[in-house]
C-alpha cells in the first residue's frame, strides 16, 4: 500500500512558507505523494451536493503549486485530486504537465483529472455542462498523443479539438506519457478510468456495494478497450487516524493508494498528525 497526502488550500491557507513547510515535512514523513484540489472559480449559492461552498475560500492553481512544491522537495511525487480536466485546453495542458515533469525530475506522476460539479463554473469557461465528459474524454486522447508525438507532428479531428500536425516538446521525463488517473463518484467515471485511465480514485460519498460495483465497471472496461486490469491503480481517500486493520481492508477490495487529510487547524498540529501516521505505518523505513 502506498501513501500519500493532501493540501488543500481552501482550509489550511496559501502562506507560501506553510505550503513549504508541509510539503517537506510530508516528505520527509516518507508519504509517496503531495495532492492538490481544484476549483477554477466560485460563487455564492455554489453547491457541493447539500453544502454551499463559501465562495471565498481561497483554492490556489493546483499545477502552479506543485511547481512551487517541486522547486523546495527532492522525492515527492506531485498529485492533483482532482484536475478539472473539461476547463483546460488539452494542448495547452500537456505543455504545462510535461513543463513541471521535467523540472521536477520526473515527478508529475500522479495527475487525476475530473468533469467537476459546478455549473456556474462550467459556463464561466464557457464549456457545455451536459457535455464535460465527452470534452474530457477528447482531452485524454490529446494529452497522450500530443506527448508521445515526434518531430513530424501528430493530428486530431475530434468534436471539441482539431489540430494539424502539431509538434510539443518537451516530452515528460522517460516516459511516453504521464499517468493520468480519473476521479469522480459516478459510474461513467469508472467507465472512464478502465477505458482511458491508468488509475481510479473515486470520491469519498459511496457505499461499499456502489464502490464494489464501479471498480467492476472500471475493471471491465479496461477488458473491453483491450487494456490490462490489473495494471489499474485504484486510490482511496482515507482518514488521518486510520488503523492497521483499515488498511488491510482496503488492500483486500484492491486499493493501492491512500491519501489522506491532516484534519488540525494549525499548522503544527498537521505536521503531529502527519508524524504520528508515518510512523505508525513505518513510511520512512
Amino acid at each position: 500500500m502506498k501513501f500519500a497526502i493532501s493540501y488543500n488550500t481552501a482550509y489550511y491557507g496559501v502562506d507560501p512558507e506553510e505550503v513549504v513547510a508541509f510539503a517537506r515535512h510530508a516528505e520527509d514523513c516518507g508519504f509517496e505523494a503531495l495532492y492538490l484540489p481544484e476549483h477554477i472559480v466560485l460563487y455564492p449559492g455554489a453547491m457541493f451536493g447539500p453544502y454551499e461552498i463559501p465562495p471565498s475560500l481561497p483554492y490556489v492553481d493546483p499545477l502552479d503549486c506543485l511547481s512551487f512544491v517541486a522547486a523546495a522537495t527532492r522525492r515527492i511525487l506531485l498529485g492533483t485530486g482532482v484536475l478539472l480536466l473539461p476547463y483546460h485546453h488539452p494542448v495547452i495542458l500537456a505543455k504545462r504537465l510535461a513543463t513541471i515533469d521535467v523540472l521536477s525530475g520526473g515527478r508529475m506522476r500522479l495527475l487525476t483529472v475530473g468533469l467537476g460539479t459546478l455549473p456556474g463554473e462550467a459556463h464561466a469557461m464557457g464549456v457545455d455542462f451536459t457535455g464535460r465528459g465527452r470534452r474530457a474524454d477528447e482531452a485524454i486522447d490529446v494529452l497522450r498523443l500530443l506527448w508521445g508525438g515526434g518531430e513530424e507532428g501528430v493530428s486530431f479531428e475530434g468534436e471539441f479539438f482539431s489540430f494539424d500536425r502539431l509538434v510539443s516538446f518537451p516530452k515528460p521525463s522517460g516516459v511516453t506519457h504521464l499517468p493520468i488517473h480519473v476521479g469522480g463518484s459516478s459510474r461513467a467515471a469508472a467507465r472512464r478510468a478502465g477505458r482511458r485511465g491508468d488509475g481510479y480514485f473515486p470520491g469519498g460519498a459511496l457505499g461499499p456495494e456502489e464502490r464494489a460495483v464501479q471498480l467492476e465497471i472500471a475493471r471491465s472496461a479496461a477488458v473491453e478497450a483491450g487494456r490490462d486490469p490489473e495494471a489499474l491503480e485504484y486510490t482511496r481517500w482515507g482518514s488521518m487516524d486510520m488503523t492497521a486493520e483499515r488498511v488491510e481492508e482496503l488492500a483486500a477490495q484492491g486499493v493501492t493508494r491512500v491519501v489522506v487529510n491532516p484534519t488540525a487547524a494549525d499548522p503544527e498540529g498537521r505536521r503531529e498528525e502527519m508524524s504520528a501516521f508515518a510512523e505508525r505505518f513505518a513510511l520512512s523505513r
